[in-house]
């Protein structure tokens, strides 16, 4: 599965719900900041003849805390008003400080977390810090000089500066950890994605490789007894004015293929609606190399010559490999039945030191090696799964030849 590349994953902006959201903090920040604003020039916080009159600090309270409302749509924008609003206000004597420095903490989050732009979003933040710790310099340079001694003077500096850098790095630190978290969420959701695609696209292939096998078990159980079926029709039909007797043999023969096609079928598909069903060559248990012989009949009863020989000392064979064997002798002696217009068959069994051979020749007309439809793919298949050979063509002295060849560990077998 790919990897999910977030180099230039860019956090999308805010939903209408937060916007909103946004919009009654920014509000309610503002009228909170306005309420502290009265207070403290009623009990005289930092009031000084500098400070500006009350309309002006309140414009400057508001400046600072009403572009709350858009600090997840717009945080570059919202974040440099901010500062400049606070500073503004601090130079100007505003006696509001305990909500607006909280505002300007929230405008720094904000633009690390919600920053489209990363690049801009650490140089603006920085750029704001560093104009804050800049007037807290002037400040500490311009009027903490009558304040006490070196002693009152150190704790003072080291109260602005040290605690502020602080409080500044929680926010700018806690900004990026947040933005951070959202992309690892994105990260996770597109692998659950890919997942859910792979696990949709596996199971469009389990399903197209059930049907084919499906398809394959059909035409294997079907095609050798329905050509049987219509050799035998065939001959009935060639027979029935002149040699009744014969006709008779060739109808119960025929009679006998139905009905064993029909036992294979409801074998077959009582094995596909069971749980346990799930191998190609589970699809009809019965089927094994020791039910060879019945093919060689039908095949003998079709008109055919039939020779079929066993070569060796058999030995118990895995049960997917002798019913794969059945299934290619089938297959072979179907595809002489229905293409060759062959009198002989030869059908020769050969247990080898540890490899398995089925040799099946006709001496029909035979074709192309490439030749051959579902049947012969399905051959291909089979013997592939059993890491076995195929060889299939014309017999070089006429006739056909299908030749299969598969390793086998007896002691395994047993």
């Amino acid at each position: 599965m790919p990897s999910v590349n977030l180099d230039d994953w860019v956090r999308p902006g805010p939903t209408a719900a937060q916007r909103r959201t946004d919009v009654w903090i920014g509000l309610t920040v503002s009228a909170v900041a306005l309420v502290n604003l009265f207070l403290a020039r009623h009990v005289g916080m930092l009031a000084s003849a500098e400070a500006a009159s009350l309309p002006e600090q309140i414009c400057w309270v508001l400046a600072t805390t009403l572009p709350l409302t858009l600090r997840r749509a717009y945080p570059d924008v919202v974040a440099v008003v901010i500062g400049a609003a606070f500073i503004g206000g601090q130079a100007r004597g505003s006696q509001e400080q305990q909500v607006t420095i909280g505002v300007l903490f929230a405008a720094i989050y904000a633009l690390g977390a919600w920053g489209r732009n990363r690049d801009r979003a650490r140089i603006l933040r920085l750029g704001i810090i560093g104009a804050i710790f800049a007037w807290l310099a002037v400040v500490f340079i311009f009027f903490a000089g009558g304040i006490g001694g070196p002693a009152e003077r150190a704790s003072l500096a080291f109260n602005w500066f040290v605690v502020n850098s602080a409080f500044f790095a929680f926010g700018y630190l806690m900004g990026d950890a947040a933005w951070q978290h959202v992309r690892s969420n994105h990260a996770l959701e597109e692998q659950a994605a890919q997942l859910r695609a792979t696990r949709e696209v596996a199971a469009e292939q389990a399903v197209l490789g059930e049907r084919v096998r499906i398809a394959r078990e059909l035409h294997d159980v079907v095609a050798h007894h329905v050509s049987v079926m219509g050799i035998q029709a065939s001959a009935c039909r060639r027979a029935l004015d002149k040699d009744p007797a014969r006709a008779r043999i060739a109808l119960t023969a025929v009679e006998e293929g139905a009905r064993t096609a029909v036992d294979e079928l409801r074998r077959m598909l009582g094995a596909l609606r069971a749980p346990s069903a799930g191998a190609p060559e589970n699809v009809v248990p019965n089927a094994g190399i020791d039910r060879l012989e019945e093919i060689t009949d039908r095949a003998r009863e079709a008109g055919l010559t039939v020779r079929y020989a066993v070569y060796g000392d058999p030995v118990p064979l895995p049960e997917s490999l002798s019913q794969t064997a059945y299934r290619i002798v089938q297959e072979a002696v179907t595809n002489t039945l229905k293409h060759a217009h062959a009198r002989v068959l030869d059908v020769r069994v050969r247990y080898l030191s540890g490899e398995l051979e089925l040799d099946v020749t006709d001496d029909g007309r035979g074709g192309p090696s490439s030749a051959g439809g579902m049947g012969l793919v399905g051959m291909r298949e089979r013997v592939a799964v059993h890491d076995g050979a195929l060889e299939n063509g014309p017999h070089p002295d006429g006739g056909y030849r299908v030749r299969a060849r598969f390793p086998y560990q007896a002691g395994v077998a047993r």
